[in-house]
């Protein structure tokens, strides 16, 4: 943290007493207490123009960053049409690139031409066939996808039918394939859910990145700037280069399933390139396997590493894992920590909902 001059700054804003806030501690931030009024009174308004805006740039001029008052005015949001794949009479749906939701949509849309139901839920065949299209989806995503203005591949065609069942057809039952291209570093993320009683759901996450981000906290405002220009890459030519006015690869990917085109369930789970690898064994266990949303937010899961090697949670079969092995994979058994993710769902009932919160972070279900 000697890198950041300001970086006690977060001390005084996020670690009163020189510690983390105790459980069931008051937790006092005055001047994030005012920026949230700001932005609350302006909606939104604030934060790109005015004194706000100006404290967030000067802050980022004087840490050596090119983030300009122009800039922050503007911003604008983007409505987008999310993509989406049919699997098993249920279509998942996510929001197009510059984010990493698509890799769900080809890793699910692959094992659509697979027939995973034909195996135990959690025998080395399924795992296997799961972990090849994950990996197969990545080399994808991380081969194509940018700001979709720089994409050379439209992001639909991604998607298209023959490609994914020539992509079904080239894995090995019996023997594991390599990653491709390795993954991003990991990073730090917050999910919430939320439904109604006319049946309406919400999807959200967000994210500063890794933990806190960039390190550099707007004095004053309890503002902690993100660094989410670590999922640029340097390599010429590829769509991601870094350039300015350019959105970054972006990992955050909030989740939500329909039927018949009504909403059916909600759901995320955090954890950088977790999140894809997290969605599909979410679809695989409640539409494969009708497990409930808890059931399947509880059971063990499989992590693809950025250097292509498999990581295990405890809890699955012995067998399992030799199987795995057999075929090549480079298994390692893991605690479970939030290298696995953390999930939250709510899927609608004919009378009602079933909500799940994941025991690996904090969390909670509630209803009321």
């Amino acid at each position: 943290h000697a890198r950041y001059p300001d970086f006690a700054e977060i001390n005084r804003a996020f670690y009163p007493h020189g510690r983390a806030p105790r459980p069931g501690e008051l937790f006092r931030c005055p001047g994030q207490a005012e920026t949230l009024a700001a932005i609350a009174e302006t909606r939104g308004e604030a934060f790109y123009r005015g004194p706000l805006a100006r404290a967030i740039a000067e802050c980022a001029a004087a840490e050596g960053g090119l983030m300009t008052a122009e800039d922050l005015a503007a911003h604008q949001a983007d409505w987008v049409e999310p993509l989406a794949v049919e699997y098993h009479g249920v279509h998942l749906h996510e929001i197009p690139p510059n984010g990493q939701g698509v890799a769900a949509l080809i890793a699910l849309g692959i094992l659509r031409h697979l027939d995973l139901r034909r195996f135990a839920a959690d025998s080395a065949e399924s795992l296997h066939l799961q972990i090849e299209a994950m990996k197969r989806a990545f080399a994808e995503v991380f081969r194509t996808v940018a700001d979709v203005d720089c994409m050379t591949l439209a992001p639909a065609r991604l998607l298209d039918d023959g490609r994914l069942s020539a992509a079904a057809a080239e894995i090995d039952m019996e023997r594991s394939g390599e990653l491709g291209r390795r993954l991003p570093p990991g990073g730090g993320t917050v999910y919430l859910t939320a439904a109604d009683a006319s049946g309406m759901m919400v999807s959200f996450i967000q994210s500063n990145y890794m933990g806190f981000g960039s390190g550099v906290v707007v004095p004053g405002t309890g503002i902690a700037l993100q660094n989410r220009g670590l999922g640029f890459t340097l390599e010429s030519g590829h769509p991601n280069q870094v350039r300015g006015g350019k959105r970054p690869f972006h990992t955050i990917i909030p989740g939500f399933v329909t039927r018949q085109g009504q909403p059916l369930m909600s759901f995320g789970v955090m954890g950088a390139h977790m999140q894809p690898q997290g969605h599909v064994q979410m679809m695989v266990r409640v539409f494969d396997h009708g497990q409930n949303p808890q059931a399947a937010c509880d059971a063990p899961r499989w992590h693809v590493s950025p250097d292509g090697s498999v990581q295990l949670e405890p809890g699955f079969p012995a067998e399992t894992v030799a199987g795995l092995t057999r075929r090549g994979h480079r298994v390692s058994i893991g605690a479970p920590t939030a290298l696995f993710g953390g999930g939250q769902l709510i899927h609608r009932l004919e009378d009602g909902y079933a909500a799940a919160s994941d025991w690996r972070k904090d969390g909670q279900a509630v209803g009321f």
